[in-house]
C-alpha cells in the first residue's frame, strides 16, 4: 500500500520495489493493516478536567490504542453547549496533532435537562451529534424537540439511557452480586425503560436515535425490535460490557465501577449475541478517565468511569479469536460503521473507514493480532490509570498509527 499526499494512492504487491529510493518503507508483513479505528464515545474532560485528562494525553492514548479519530463527548467544564466551547476543543485538537477529534455538543444548556443548547450554532463550529451523555434527557417534551432539531440539523441524538428515578443511589447492577456485597444497585430496568421511551419519541420524530453503552438484554431486544421496524436506531457497545460481569464488583474494586454497571452473565451474553447477529452497530470504548481523588474512596463514594483506549483492541480481538466475530465484522464495528454514523464518508474528509485508492484517506491503524503483552497502568498514556484490567495478561494490540498520511504512534521496539 503506498500513501502519498494524505491518500492512500495504490494497493498492490510487490509495490515497494519500484519506489524512490527516499521512500520510507514500513514492513508490516504478519500484521493487519486496517482503515483508522474511530472512537465514537470518548471523555477527554478539556475543558475544566485536565487533572483528570485533556485533549493531548487523551489523544495520545487514543493513537496508542490504534484510534486515528475520536468523538469527544460534551461532559467538560463548561459543558460544550456552546460555539466558544466547540471551537476551543477543535482548536486545541488540531494544535495536539494527533488523533482526529469530533466534538459532540450537549442537547441541553449545562446538561440541566431545562432548556436546549445552541445546537445550530455548535453545528457550525464542527459538532457531529449531540448528547447529554452521563445525564439522561429525563423530560420527554425536551427530548421530543431535541430530536426535531437534530434532524433539522442532520445530526444524531446519543442518548445515555438511564431512568434516574430508578437507578437513584445505586452505585452498580442490582442482583446476586450487590446484596451480597451489601452495595446500594440500580436494576437493568433502569435502562431498558429509557431505551423503549426514546424509541417511541424516535418514531415521533423520525430523528436518528443512538443508544449509548447498550449494556442489558432487554435494551437489546427492544433495538432489535426497533431496527425491525425500520426505524433509525443505532446502537453501542464498550469492551467492558461485553468481557466483565458484576462479579468484578464484588471485592470493591472501584475501577470496575462504571455506568451503565456492568452487568449480570445473562445480559453479557445478550450483547454479545447482539453484537454477532448485528444488532449492534459499533464497539466504542466510554473511555471516562478519573483520578485517584475520585476513585481511591469507599465503592459507593466512586465516580463512575473507566479508561478504555488502550485496552480496547485486545478485548476486542478475543471476540474473534472465540468466533464471536469475523476479522471484517471487527473492522466494521470499530471503523466503517462509526465512519457512516459520523457521515466521514460523505464529505468531511477524514477517517472514511475505508482504505480505497485514490479515495480512501489515509488514517491506518497497524495491529499485531498476537502480540502479547501486560497492561501496566503506569506505562499507559492516559492521564488518569482507572483501569480494571492492571496487571491482566492480553493479546493483540496496536503497533502503528497514521493520521492523514503521518505516523503518530509507532511501536519503538518493532520500528524505531
Amino acid at each position: 500500500m503506498l500513501l502519498s499526499g494524505g491518500r492512500v494512492a495504490r494497493i498492490e504487491r510487490g509495490i515497494a520495489a519500484g519506489l524512490p529510493g527516499s521512500t520510507r518503507v514500513v514492513d508490516v508483513r504478519g500484521l493487519w493493516v486496517l482503515p483508522g479505528l474511530i472512537d465514537l464515545h470518548t471523555h477527554l474532560l478539556e475543558p475544566g478536567q485536565e487533572y483528570k485528562e485533556d485533549i493531548g494525553t487523551g489523544t495520545a492514548a487514543a493513537v496508542a490504542g490504534g484510534f486515528t479519530a475520536v468523538c469527544a463527548m460534551p461532559n467538560t467544564v463548561p459543558p460544550n453547549d456552546c460555539r466558544a466551547v466547540t471551537q476551543l476543543i477543535v482548536e486545541r485538537a488540531r494544535a495536539a496533532g494527533l488523533a482526529r477529534v469530533y466534538p459532540i455538543g450537549a442537547v441541553s444548556k449545562g446538561q440541566k435537562g431545562e432548556e436546549l443548547a445552541e445546537i445550530g450554532e455548535m453545528k457550525d463550529a464542527g459538532i457531529v451529534a449531540i448528547s447529554d451523555d452521563g445525564r439522561p434527557v429525563m423530560s420527554s417534551e425536551l427530548l421530543r424537540r431535541a430530536m426535531e432539531y437534530a434532524r433539522t440539523f442532520g445530526l444524531p441524538l446519543i442518548q445515555h439511557c438511564e431512568d434516574l428515578t430508578l437507578s437513584a443511589g445505586g452505585a452498580m447492577n442490582e442482583g446476586l452480586v450487590s446484596t451480597r456485597a451489601g452495595i446500594r444497585a440500580q436494576p437493568p430496568a433502569a435502562e431498558s425503560s429509557m431505551v423503549a421511551r426514546d424509541i417511541e419519541i424516535c418514531a415521533l420524530t423520525g430523528a436518528r436515535y443512538h443508544v449509548a453503552h447498550v449494556s442489558t438484554a432487554e435494551s437489546v431486544d427492544l433495538i432489535r425490535a426497533a431496527k425491525r421496524r425500520g426505524l433509525p436506531v443505532t446502537c453501542e457497545v464498550t469492551p467492558h460490557h461485553l468481557t466483565l460481569t458484576d462479579e468484578a464488583c464484588a471485592h470493591y474494586d472501584t475501577n470496575a465501577k462504571c455506568n451503565p454497571p456492568l452487568r449480570s452473565e445473562v445480559d453479557r451474553l445478550a450483547v454479545v449475541e447482539a453484537l454477532r447477529d448485528g444488532t449492534i452497530d459499533a464497539i466504542a470504548t466510554d473511555h471516562a478517565p478519573h483520578s485517584p481523588l475520585e476513585k481511591d474512596v469507599e465503592f459507593e463514594q466512586a465516580a463512575f468511569g473507566m479508561i478504555g483506549l488502550e485496552t480496547a483492541v485486545p478485548l476486542s480481538l478475543e471476540l474473534v479469536r472465540r468466533g464471536v466475530i469475523t476479522p471484517g465484522r471487527l473492522v466494521e464495528l470499530m471503523s466503517g460503521n462509526p465512519a457512516e454514523f459520523l457521515g466521514l464518508g460523505l464529505g468531511l474528509g477524514a477517517g472514511n473507514g475505508s482504505l480505497a485508492p485514490g479515495t480512501g484517506v489515509a488514517d491506518v491503524t497497524v495491529i499485531d493480532p498476537e502480540a502479547p503483552w501486560a497492561v501496566q497502568p503506569g506505562g499507559l498514556r492516559s492521564r488518569s490509570k482507572n483501569t480494571p484490567f492492571g496487571g491482566i495478561e492480553m493479546r493483540g494490540r496496536a503497533v502503528m498509527t497514521i493520521v492523514n498520511g503521518r505516523i503518530v504512534f509507532a511501536e519503538e521496539k518493532r520500528f524505531g
